[in-house]
């Protein structure tokens, strides 16, 4: 038997995961979405973000009372992190739709691959990506500042997730941190979730579209993740993770009924192309410097807990 046919099954197996990856990461936001009559975003992220601890930390039982000052102090603004970007980018849903938000929050990896490039090739992707932001917003008496500024808060939030996971790789062993992270976070949205359902009293199917939302949106992009990084590099994984934005919004035109015009889809395809050339560019890079800019690939194109 051909040596590479193992290796190119594996490959194979790894882009398809990674594809799987995505997809529930946006069904999840799209289930998700569905309860916002309901319980709004909060309520949303809050079911999220407790769905996601409930099974992270039984997983990975990180060790919480060894950690010192220095690993807290990054894990604890992860969990402020987490807190923010997935509540910005609910909120941005709920005013200008699946695809646009989500396409909006990918500025913020792909400022972190342009920062870690510094090129001329990373230039023209800024370039590249700041056309299909005016695409997107398009100033007009019709625009949503409100939603285009949740989803660049998302953005922001998405960059500061990457560099967080950095420092606390470079201290924690494994992903106890994220963790940690995590069930942090979803402490302190447990008792805005008891207090939404105390008011809201939300019927059955509100409960489980939100639920879906952190089984789709965090579980199951965390497992397929780590099961396609140990078969395809992590730059190709960021590359595919690209595509993000365009199933956001075929999901969110089949699903949720949502309407974009052809300018908007340009403007997607334009941010989708700037982050896929500059995750090209890193992942040149990476040759040089393997063990500083995988992490950081990996992370640009991953999933978000």
């Amino acid at each position: 038997m051909d040596k590479g046919a193992p290796v190119g099954r594996g490959r194979s197996a790894g882009i398809i995961i990674s594809i799987i990856s995505a997809s529930s990461n946006q069904l999840g936001a799209a289930s998700g979405s569905l309860a916002f009559p309901v319980i709004g975003p909060v309520g949303v992220v809050a079911v999220r973000q407790l769905v996601a601890a409930a099974v992270l930390l039984p997983l990975v039982r990180p060790r919480v009372r060894s950690m010192t000052r220095a690993q807290w102090w990054p894990v604890l603004l992860l969990a402020v992190v987490f807190g923010t970007m997935n509540l910005s980018l609910y909120a941005a849903v709920e005013r200008v739709g699946l695809g646009l938000a989500v396409t909006l929050e990918f500025l913020g990896p792909l400022t972190v691959a342009l920062f870690n490039s510094r090129t001329r090739i990373s230039a023209v992707c800024a370039v590249i990506a700041g056309t299909g932001v005016i695409a997107i917003a398009r100033p007009q008496p019709t625009t949503d500042y409100i939603g285009i500024g949740l989803g660049m808060i998302a953005a922001c939030s998405w960059a500061a997730y990457i560099l967080l996971n950095r420092t606390i790789g470079a201290r924690i062993p494994g992903v106890q941190g994220t963790a940690t992270a995590t069930g942090v976070s979803a402490g302190a949205f447990l008792p805005i979730a008891v207090l939404i359902f105390i008011d809201k009293q939300p019927d059955t199917a509100a409960v489980l579209y939100a639920v879906a939302a952190g089984i789709l949106a965090s579980v199951v992009p965390f497992v397929a993740d780590l099961l396609a990084l140990r078969r395809v590099p992590a730059g190709l994984f960021g590359i595919l993770m690209s595509v993000n934005p365009v199933l956001a919004a075929l999901i969110g035109v089949i699903s949720l009924h949502e309407t974009l015009g052809a300018i908007e889809w340009a403007g997607i395809a334009l941010i989708v192309t700037a982050n896929a050339l500059a995750l090209l560019c890193s992942r040149a890079r990476s040759a040089s410097q393997p063990d500083a800019d995988a992490s950081v690939l990996a992370q640009v194109g991953g999933s978000k807990l």
